[in-house]
């Protein structure tokens, strides 16, 4: 894939997105849903790792030279996260009656070398 057929952030934003769903897949998490929306916000992927909900934020940076993509997730984003799952849980009951984790996946590098880092439990409710 060239960088020219990645030219706006949605589409680096879903090339990281398909592979973090496609890695944590290959560990056995089982999709649920994408990009789920709400009033409150969004959340990239929800996935289902044995009893665990997990609402996972992926974040894609080619590069280093500015904030990486762990310190981009800060306190305010992570409350958007949080208030975004509670939505999800209350219009899915079943999935309520589950632990539910936060995972961070930051995939880094060009589209033809990518690098993938999976932060379970990334942060807390």
């Amino acid at each position: 894939m060239s960088n020219r057929s990645l030219r706006t952030s949605r589409e680096r934003g879903q090339l990281a997105e398909d592979v973090a769903a496609r890695h944590l897949e290959a560990h056995g998490l089982r999709p649920l849903t994408r990009n789920y929306q709400c009033p409150r916000g969004e959340v990239d992927l929800i996935m289902q790792d044995k009893e665990f909900i997990v609402f996972v934020e992926v974040r894609y940076r080619a590069n280093g030279r500015y904030v990486s993509a762990v310190e981009s997730i800060d306190t305010r984003k992570q409350l958007r996260i949080i208030a975004t799952s509670a939505h999800y849980l209350q219009t899915h009951r079943k999935a309520a009656r589950n632990p539910c984790r936060f995972d961070v996946v930051i995939v880094s590098g060009e589209p033809h070398a990518l690098h993938i880092e999976w932060i379970k439990d990334a942060f807390q409710a």
